[in-house]
């Protein structure tokens, strides 16, 4: 949250880097959103801080993305396998654990204060977003 603030702030922290293979955060890297009145937090915990962003005044937009979990499968197993993350039945295995708690991970998330939408949708609300923006 505190590197989150940081960013809306002064607008460059350093952020945490992670190894998918390590299943760990292994180092850290400046970041700097570069002059841009927004930027996007994302990955399967971001709603996790939705409401500690909203009561702090930092949260333009949350949003969980809903895409149909066969093509959600089918990529995630694609990239995976291309980085050879771990063994192929592991992946597999994991692949299809995550396929069906899909479900219950969008209810989650939503119940954390996301809004479930279409990547069309979320790509055009977001731009309405920096469009609006005062600070553009």
């Amino acid at each position: 949250m505190e590197t989150i603030a940081r960013l809306a702030r002064e607008g460059k922290a350093e952020v945490p880097v992670y190894a998918i293979g390590a299943d760990r955060r292994v180092t850290t890297r400046s970041f700097e959103v570069a002059g841009s009145p927004l930027f996007i937090a994302e990955g399967i915990f971001a709603a996790e801080i939705v409401e500690e962003c909203r009561r702090r005044g930092l949260l333009a937009g949350a949003y969980a993305l809903r895409r149909p979990r066969g093509a959600t499968f089918v990529r995630r197993l694609t990239r995976d396998l291309a980085e050879q993350r771990k063994a192929p039945r592991v992946l597999i295995r994991r692949g299809v654990a995550l396929l069906r708690a899909e479900p219950a991970v969008l209810r989650r998330q939503t119940g954390l204060g996301a809004e479930a939408a279409r990547a069309r949708d979320i790509l055009r609300r977001v731009a309405g977003l920096v469009a609006s923006h005062p600070h553009r």
